[in-house]
């Protein structure tokens, strides 16, 4: 039973690690989502 539990943990953290230094490696891409402030003074006499 220990076994089995130490293995699913260490098989947890493989996957944590592998996605971690794949996220490092790569990086996060940049959203080209507009915030939707865009255009909002637009006409407006400031």
């Amino acid at each position: 039973m220990a076994d089995n539990y130490l293995e699913r943990q260490r098989e947890q953290y493989e996957a944590r690690k592998a996605a971690w230094e794949h996220a490092k490696r790569f990086g996060k891409k940049k959203s080209l989502k507009k915030t939707g402030n865009e255009g909002k003074n637009e006409g407006k006499r400031l």
